[in-house]
């Protein structure tokens, strides 16, 4: 089979790749940037395709995407959209388009959580461009279809190995630098997790199999076996500290956890006028974690994830051997400004 990979140097997008390589199919990666494993580069939606990229193709996994959770409604039309459109103009009739997208189009939703017209409902505008990416290929690919729906993405299952560090791992380097002074969710709130081994598995398997009759979604998570948020930030935070042990440096204090509507009724009205800018930015971007780590209902997976503490915990243990100087530091705790009358 002739197979084109976008988004062949992301986070996924690579691990995909080692895995398609191996299969004796003609795989053609490509990506924004050319690499030496990746060659053909393609700023996919901004410029036409390079003439290599021309079809037949017998699978094309659309991997590429920003994954940016403060997209603007036109970011992300140029982001997501646009190279989506792009991408089905190289498919027809016999293609098999494998889609990666997000579990989060299909979760419910807090009102709280809502952005009103901007995003039509959805969180943000990562969410509301990959909904309207899968109702592009329902409605316009002519072909077999198969969408994969991950949560958040974290480090492989067996070393914690990940392209690089985004989304999730924000959260780490908050709570050792002491920004992270409070925690706001659900305690008992779900947090889909999954390693991005078990995603380039789920994708590849897709890619490989014979294409489906109908429209297929392939649906990541561990479901009811998932992490509260209050166990996963135990993990987090118990990994760090080992580490932390391990090399004579003081433990982490585990922050507290405030619920949603105490959070952004009392404290954040109260205290905001009182913290630096720089503080009231890492408030507003850790704010967006709220609803992906305490979700009222888990996800229904295809795919179960198992024991997603452990891998949580490899995820932890990695990114702290890869940032030491970081996962070393210590806690700077917040001051408030003072203001004058």
């Amino acid at each position: 089979m002739r197979i084109l990979l976008t988004g062949a140097t992301g986070v996924v997008g690579t691990e995909v790749a080692d895995l398609l390589r191996t299969t004796g199919h003609t795989l053609v990666p490509v990506a924004r940037r050319a690499t030496a494993d990746s060659p053909i580069r393609w700023d996919i939606g901004a410029e036409p395709p390079p003439a290599a990229l021309a079809g037949p193709w017998d699978v094309i996994v659309h991997a590429a995407a920003s994954t940016r959770w403060t997209l603007s409604r036109q970011e992300a039309v140029g982001a997501n959209i646009a190279p989506l459109r792009a991408v089905l103009a190289l498919g027809g009739p016999q293609t098999h388009l494998v889609h990666v997208s997000t579990a989060y189009v299909g979760g419910t939703r807090n009102p709280e959580d809502l952005r009103g017209a901007e995003f039509e409902g959805y969180r943000n505008g990562y969410e509301w461009s990959k909904a309207r990416c899968e109702d592009l290929v329902r409605s316009e690919h002519p072909g077999p279809l198969t969408v994969v729906r991950p949560p958040l993405v974290v480090g492989r299952r067996r070393d914690g190995g990940i392209a690089r560090f985004s989304g999730p791992y924000t959260i780490l380097q908050a709570l050792v630098s002491g920004l992270a002074a409070v925690v706001v969710g659900d305690p008992t709130g779900y947090a889909e997790i999954s390693p991005v081994d078990q995603v380039a598995a789920v994708i590849a398997a897709a890619a490989l199999a014979p294409p489906p009759d109908t429209p297929r979604t392939e649906i990541i998570a561990a479901g009811p076996d998932s992490l509260t948020l209050d166990a996963l930030l135990d993990v987090i935070c118990t990994t760090l500290n080992d580490f932390r042990t391990a090399h004579g440096v003081p433990p982490i204090d585990r922050p507290p956890l405030v619920p949603v509507e105490t959070w952004n009724r009392f404290f954040l009205p109260l205290a905001d006028q009182y913290l630096s800018p720089f503080q009231s930015q890492a408030v507003k971007l850790l704010a967006m974690f709220q609803s992906y780590t305490s979700m009222a209902t888990p996800f229904t997976p295809t795919h179960p994830v198992p024991d997603p503490a452990t891998v949580m915990a490899t995820a932890v243990h990695h990114w702290a051997t890869r940032k030491p100087r970081l996962a070393l530091a210590r806690p700077e705790p917040w001051t408030l400004l003072a203001r004058t009358p």
